[in-house]
């Protein structure tokens, strides 16, 4: 079966499940264990960041990196402009674009608004594995970005 051979209901429901992963990343990372967000890539599953190069392959890599954000870190992210483009029953393409805000050294007070640490797109890319779609690449691009602001006592 190609892509033209799926029914307008199944392209909606693969659309929307990797419309979901996109959707339920941000809110692991912002609200939840991040790195459970490595249970949302294939095993083999890749981000690379194409600013500075970096690579991390792997769930288990991937468990490590997002598992090792600052515990009083603060974050939240708005996606927006989600594309999710179907390339077969088991393949699909996104574009969406984000803005992070972030500081460390939260500590539960509310903090006056600031301006995002980083404003850019991913490109995502996604396979469908036993019925469940993963990601399989996510390549992040971020046009403007600043380093993390501290807002509490350094970490000593």
């Amino acid at each position: 079966m190609t892509d033209d051979d799926m029914s307008p209901l199944d392209r909606l429901l693969a659309e929307r499940a990797c419309e979901r992963l996109i959707l339920e990343f941000v809110h692991r990372l912002d609200l939840g264990e991040p790195g459970s967000v490595a249970d949302l890539f294939t095993p083999g599953g890749i981000w690379e960041w194409q600013a500075d190069g970096r690579r991390v392959e792997g769930r288990e890599a991937l468990r490590a990196c997002f598992a090792g954000r600052p515990a009083d870190r603060l974050s939240r992210r708005l996606m927006t402009n989600v594309l999710v483009t179907v390339t077969s029953p088991s393949t699909a393409t996104a574009v969406s674009y984000l803005a992070t805000y972030r500081v460390d050294g939260f500590d539960g007070r509310m903090l006056p608004p600031r301006l995002p640490a980083n404003v850019g797109h991913y490109e995502d890319e996604f396979h469908r594995t036993g019925g469940t779609w993963l990601l399989a690449h996510r390549r992040t691009f971020l046009p403007f970005g600043a380093s993390t602001e501290r807002v509490g006592p350094p970490r000593g």
